[in-house]
């Protein structure tokens, strides 16, 4: 248990983990199972989806959707706000937390990454990653396509355009779009 504990702190903390230890290969199978169940569920069954939902995720508002199908690592590291709506296809990989806030609207085949790996070919083989954070504020509207990389602090009433590949900090009060995204407008 110990060796389970200390590998799960060295990947939230940031440091360079083992991602194929078997303490946190168990933890993805668990959280695949579920994630399955809730894509499976009929897509008329909104109290089975809420219910898997808040058993996945690590906090949630009292109202929020998701459309089927999502996909996420360990579930436990997602934090979202009241209000809260994604399109189909949402992918977060949450080895570090991921924390969006109220108001947040995601569009169809975004994809949200914490994992990090390292541009030594032999370190990436051995399975060493670390994770870092990603930040997302209130009333952000996600268009679809989006990849959000990690490390990346979004403010609040953003608007990032369709296709964005999100690589910097985007301050509030703008539209972002591109690859890598650039801010476009103030608003």
């Amino acid at each position: 248990m110990e060796k389970e504990l200390e590998i799960w702190e060295q990947m939230m903390s940031g440091e360079r983990y083992d991602a194929t230890h078997p303490s946190l290969v168990e933890r993805l199978v668990t959280i695949r199972e579920k994630i399955r169940d809730f894509n499976d569920l009929r897509p008329s069954d909104l109290e089975g989806q809420q219910s898997l939902l808040r058993e996945i995720l690590g906090s949630c508002g009292k109202a929020f959707h998701f459309n089927q199908p999502f996909r996420c690592d360990y579930g436990c590291n997602i934090h979202i706000g009241e209000n809260f709506f994604a399109n189909f296809n949402l992918t977060i990989l949450d080895e570090a937390e991921v924390r969006m806030g109220d108001n947040v609207f995601i569009g169809p085949n975004v994809s949200i990454y914490t994992a990090c790996h390292p541009l030594e070919a032999e370190d990436r083989n051995k399975g060493i990653e670390w994770a870092e954070p990603v930040i997302i504020g209130d009333s952000v509207w996600i268009g679809g396509g989006v990849t959000i990389v990690p490390g990346v602090t979004i403010g609040s009433r953003v608007v990032i355009g369709a296709g964005a590949v999100v690589t910097k900090d985007v301050p509030s009060d703008c539209v972002v779009a591109g690859n890598p995204a650039r801010i476009i407008k103030r608003l």
